[in-house]
């Protein structure tokens, strides 16, 4: 595998105004969505409520995501994504500022309230996160380093959430967790709302502003569908997210708290994060010829992440098996990102992201769902294991591909030029 040494280049098109303001807004974005899980969870269980019904309020956000993520894709490409990412935020700052009002007032809140801004809240995601890596070719002539110096923030914000959500428990109460988090939408929403020169008309955007919903969505299904390597790519990240992502975020936490107790989850997850910076700097500097292929031999270190939680070892170690699994997760999402920003179309990459993301983010929940049945059978840390084995079974799979192992970086060509490859 022909692999590039970049040497950083201050002062050229990366660190442009726009970029650093998408940056700040992506990085403070990112912490608060490290917080809002915590948040939620934390404040469930001190109403008194059980982990089934935290599951199950948290579940009642990705699953409005699932469904509308497809449409969120349709309206960025039609329209551009910055209003409508300006427009998610600011509806998701409103119902955590709700949130914050009532729980920091002291009054009671009912459950159906939690389900209601749950689902809120997954709805405007879905609207918001087509965009994000479509943005990113927008604002910088350097994607793959840009991916890169973007994942070492969401890596950082997550390395820092989970201490910032334990400081203002203790300080404040759980209430203020859900003003940080609006917070940190007001902030994103600005930062998008600052940026320069990144048009908001549709006006070049083909048929799109006019063409009806189905046949957007159809258009971007055919573009989806016409790369072996992108489906390909997705059904194996479905497999994973039922068999692997989703059992690992239940089951890890319940195998490492009863190791290790309450705070050695926050730890293994600050380790997470660590990883994520590790694999962004690293995907910063190393540029694999064939994107893929480098990112699925980097996938091998995620199989250490539910194996070392399996094992019920000493901290450190699974600190350690963290730290990898958040390294190769980082490097493969960096290449993973870079592939499709350089192989689809401008004007169709928010609908092929939205099939991205919704194949990929659907699977998770039914992962998670599924997550007791598996342990009924397999036994916790037998799960674990399981899933270990299948992490290693994702990334041969990956390489076990063509389509996927022989995509090429397109070479010497902004992806303010991208062209579509077969």
């Amino acid at each position: 595998m022909a692999l590039t040494i970049s040497q950083p280049e201050y002062g050229d098109g990366l660190w442009n105004r726009n970029f650093g303001l998408y940056f700040v807004g992506r990085q403070v974005s990112t912490l608060g969505d490290s917080i809002a899980p915590i948040a939620m969870s934390v404040t469930l269980l001190g109403l008194g409520y059980g982990a089934g019904t935290v599951g199950l309020v948290l579940a009642s956000r990705t699953a409005p995501f699932a469904l509308l993520v497809l449409f969120g894709g349709v309206l960025a490409d039609r329209f551009h994504p910055r209003p409508i990412m300006i427009g998610a935020d600011a509806v998701r700052a409103v119902v955590n500022i709700l949130y914050f009002a009532v729980l920091v007032s002291g009054r009671h809140m009912p459950l159906w309230c939690f389900f209601a801004g749950s689902v809120i809240n997954g709805s405007a995601t879905a609207m918001f996160q087509p965009g994000v890596s479509s943005m990113v070719p927008q604002i910088s002539t350097d994607a793959h380093r840009a991916n890169g110096v973007l994942r070492v923030a969401e890596g950082a914000a997550r390395l820092a959430g989970p201490a910032l959500a334990g400081v203002i428990v203790g300080i404040t109460g759980t209430g203020w967790m859900f003003g940080i988090d609006a917070l940190t939408f007001l902030v994103s929403g600005t930062a998008l709302l600052l940026l320069r020169g990144i048009g908001s008309s549709a006006a070049s955007r083909s048929e799109a502003p006019t063409a009806p919903m189905r046949q957007n969505l159809l258009e971007g299904w055919q573009e989806f569908r016409s790369r072996t390597w992108l489906w390909s790519v997705i059904l194996i990240w479905m497999a994973n997210g039922i068999f692997v992502l989703g059992p690992w975020t239940p089951l890890g936490a319940t195998a490492v708290i009863g190791a290790h107790g309450k705070s050695a989850y926050g730890f293994a997850q600050a380790a997470f994060g660590a990883g994520l910076i590790l694999g962004g700097l690293v995907a910063t500097r190393l540029l694999p010829e064939r994107l893929l292929f480098g990112g699925a031999v980097a996938m091998f270190l995620f199989a250490a992440g539910p194996f070392t939680a399996a094992t019920g070892g000493p901290m450190p170690v699974i600190l350690g098996g963290f730290l990898l699994a958040g390294l190769g997760w980082a490097y493969w999402s960096v290449n993973w990102t870079t592939a499709v920003q350089n192989h689809v179309p401008a004007d169709k990459l928010n609908r092929v992201y939205a099939y991205d993301v919704a194949g990929s983010i659907t699977a998770i929940p039914i992962g998670q769902a599924l997550a007791g049945g598996y342990a009924s059978v397999l036994g916790l840390r037998g799960t674990l294991y399981v899933s270990s084995g299948l992490s290693v079974g994702v990334a041969s799979a990956l390489l076990l591909i063509p389509a996927v192992r022989t995509l090429r970086r397109i070479p010497g060509e902004s992806l303010h030029e991208s062209r579509a490859s077969a």
